[in-house]
């Protein structure tokens, strides 16, 4: 399945899910869940519309990131404009965030107002074909519009959130006899755990995509695959000691993670299958 078909399905999957919320969350409190699925709903696109507007301001400031002019980072500068060139993108604004944890990030709410950022730590740790391969998957994120993927994906799930704690908090006691009750009750509780890995699904998915998007852009999967190698052991090794863990799905690894995080709790896919889907695109030459 192709990564947009994929990515259509699990929004589909989190649709339904917010669906069978809404029935559950009515069974139990036998309330008109209109006013409060619109109220919900508007709390959750402000919140996230928000988020999506102004992330690249926020982040940028959490990681005291600055920008940097072409005077100051000429190298930098002229390989992020190659391989913009490339992508067919707009030139984004860059960035360098000052710590010696090797990772990088893109967002922005679209490609006209994107920004790149690397770590001192990437720049000193990865030569230039890795750094190339790491801002090519960068600006595979840009081109996918995946910051606006993750936030329809989140206002989904804040909408689940918002009515699991509306039943709890209205007490919604008078429909809970029987089996419909005891499955009504069930669904409140599992549904938003549901939602979750929908979601950390499709972060997933993202990072394969922009992997596969970027090994295109650079014209060089081994690069990029190497480069994921070397950033994982550094991370292993020197974990990010400041920031905000529920960032760490922008990050082309998770700069947080003392051991490789895997199975369904993970907002990256294993490194090893990252780098093994790489070596098999260099190998087949389908990049």
């Amino acid at each position: 399945m192709g990564g947009t078909a994929r990515v259509v399905l699990l929004m589909g999957m989190l649709t339904g899910l917010l669906l069978v919320m809404g029935l559950a969350a009515g069974y139990l409190t036998g309330v008109n869940l209109v006013f409060t699925f619109t109220f919900a709903l508007i709390m959750a696109v402000v919140l996230n519309i928000g988020m999506y507007w102004y992330a690249d301001r926020w982040v940028l400031r959490l990681y005291k990131a600055k920008i940097v002019s072409e005077a100051e980072e000429p190298e930098l500068h002229r390989t992020v404009e190659r391989l913009a060139s490339s992508a067919r993108l707009p030139k984004p604004r860059v960035a360098i965030i000052p710590t010696d944890t090797p990772n990088a990030f893109a967002t922005g709410r679209n490609p006209s107002h994107s920004v790149v950022a690397v770590t001192q730590g990437a720049m000193r740790l990865l030569n230039k074909d890795e750094l190339e391969g790491v801002l090519g998957h960068e600006l595979g994120h840009v081109k996918n519009r995946d910051m606006l993927i993750n936030t329809m994906a989140a206002i989904i799930g804040a909408v689940i959130t918002y009515v699991m704690w509306f039943t709890i908090f209205a007490g919604g006691g008078r429909r809970r006899d029987g089996g419909g009750g005891i499955l009504a009750i069930l669904a409140i509780i599992l549904i938003p755990f549901c939602a979750m890995l929908v979601r950390l699904s499709i972060s997933r998915g993202r990072e394969y995509g922009a992997d596969r998007d970027g090994a295109s852009i650079s014209r060089n999967p081994l690069a990029l695959a190497s480069a994921l190698r070397s950033l994982q052991s550094a991370v292993r090794n020197r974990p990010m000691q400041k920031g905000n863990p529920s960032t760490s799905h922008m990050f082309i690894v998770n700069p947080f993670a003392k051991v490789s995080m895997r199975g369904l709790f993970s907002t990256h896919p294993p490194t090893e299958e990252r780098i093994r889907r790489l070596e098999e695109m260099a190998k087949t030459g389908r990049f």
